[in-house]
């Protein structure tokens, strides 16, 4: 029996994109769309045996058409070919205001063959063409379905999710019970799970998670964990295979390292439960190249070439790019930022191009030193204190009783010639 375990497809984020000449769409639904075509095609040519979604088809709780359309397309493309698909509701799967659809009800609704939909905690049997696949449905939970306003009114949220915890700990355990220890079965939920690494999509997360333990899933009654919500791929436990299977595009630079897929298992029903994991693997996907290229310009360089250079030894073609540049403040001017433009010429997305200006520390004299001090009498212990040449301080020093006695009406003594020939001051 062979599964395909995906999850946070995320349709709709559309960030370092531009319009599609030809789709009219934004580029980065194609991303999102061209990796998702890339898992049914896998599916289709693989003959797989069921799908398993773990939840957040799209980015939005309130869809649009076009994105919902996307989405059905593929998912009927999966079912007309004879493979269950089963569909868990993440969290952005649900509506903002309980009592209203989730954007993946209409399958049920339509009555879609071999589409099964879990919005709530339970098992299903799925039936496939290796025989049927028990499935435990942990979905995106709710805080007030599961816990009476009257017994956390006066709780703190930790102690809130605390209780959320213990409940969900014990409704899973309820159904680990149920199980039939000679069918296969697995577990797809969406949720935190204790020790998994999180990246970008904790800007995407609503609300405070609740964390669950990894031992309340990592059951020996259970063949496999599908799990999504972190967009990062990972495997949280090996007895049995905990795993997210992550998102299948990057959202943002800090998912720039991660690689990209969906997760492939292959059972053996006819072996006894805890014995039937035959093959797990992680398949990836083309996704997008993030490229972050940082540069440090040194004093005496040319900091648009030291820029070009770092840039010619990266491959930008086609990806998303941002350039973090630092440099002393006093070549600023000199970067020619133009020129860097059109080195990106082949990026797919120039983010930004940020510029990291190195300025010198402003001495400072302590209050206590300079309380009572003539004007002149600051100036000359700033200039000690920026050790700065005696000819150069005496100079200075000139000009500046020149200024304070033109400013008060009088002539200063030796009165130097004006720092600029007349017409040319600032």
């Amino acid at each position: 029996m062979r599964l395909l375990h995906f999850a946070d497809l995320h349709i709709g984020v559309e960030n370092y994109g531009r319009p599609d000449p030809q789709t009219g769409l934004s580029t980065r639904l194609l991303d999102f769309l061209a990796a998702y075509d890339e898992l049914v095609d896998y599916a289709l040519r693989e003959r797989v045996d069921a799908v398993l979604f773990a939840g957040d088809a799209y980015k939005s709780r309130d869809p649009s058409q076009t994105h919902q359309r996307e989405f059905a397309k593929r998912i009927a493309k999966l079912a007309d070919a004879g493979i269950p698909v089963y569909l868990l509701t993440g969290n952005h799967d649900l509506p903002a205001v309980a009592g209203r659809a989730s954007a993946l009800e209409i399958f049920p609704t339509l009555d879609v063959q071999s589409v099964v939909v879990a919005d709530h905690i339970g098992t299903a049997i799925l039936p496939t063409r290796a025989g049927p696949l028990q499935v435990i449905a942990l979905p995106w939970i709710r805080r007030a379905q599961y816990l009476a306003r009257e017994d956390t009114r006066d709780l703190t949220l930790d102690e809130i999710n605390t209780r959320l915890q213990e409940t969900l700990t014990n409704l899973v355990q309820q159904e680990l019970d149920r199980l039939d220890p000679s069918i296969p079965a697995v577990l797809v939920g969406h949720a935190t799970v204790a020790g998994a690494t999180t990246g970008a999509e904790r800007s995407m997360m609503l609300g405070r998670d609740p964390v669950l333990m990894l031992s309340t899933l990592a059951s020996p009654r259970l063949d496999y964990v599908a799990l999504g919500h972190v967009h990062k791929h990972q495997v949280l436990s090996q007895r049995p295979i905990v795993a997210y299977a992550g998102s299948l595009q990057r959202v943002d630079f800090s998912e720039e390292k991660e690689d990209k897929g969906f997760c492939v298992v292959d059972l053996d029903a006819t072996k006894p439960q805890g014995q039937r994991l035959v093959d797990f693997r992680f398949q990836p996907v083309h996704a997008r190249p993030f490229v972050t290229v940082e540069v440090a310009v040194r004093p005496g360089d040319d900091p648009t070439q030291r820029v070009l250079d770092a840039l010619y030894r990266k491959d930008v073609r086609d990806a998303v790019v941002r350039v973090i540049i630092t440099l002393p403040e006093e070549l600023e001017r000199a970067l020619r930022e133009a020129d860097i433009i059109q080195a990106l010429a082949s990026a797919h997305y120039v983010a930004a191009i940020y510029r990291n200006v190195e300025r010198p520390n402003r001495t400072r004299l302590a209050p206590e030193a300079s309380r009572g001090l003539t004007p002149i009498q600051a100036l000359r212990l700033y200039l000690e204190a920026r050790d700065t040449p005696p000819d150069r301080a005496a100079l200075l020093l000139r000009h500046a009783e020149a200024l304070l006695a033109e400013d008060a009406g009088e002539a200063a003594p030796d009165s130097p010639s004006p720092p600029f020939p007349s017409g040319e001051g600032g």
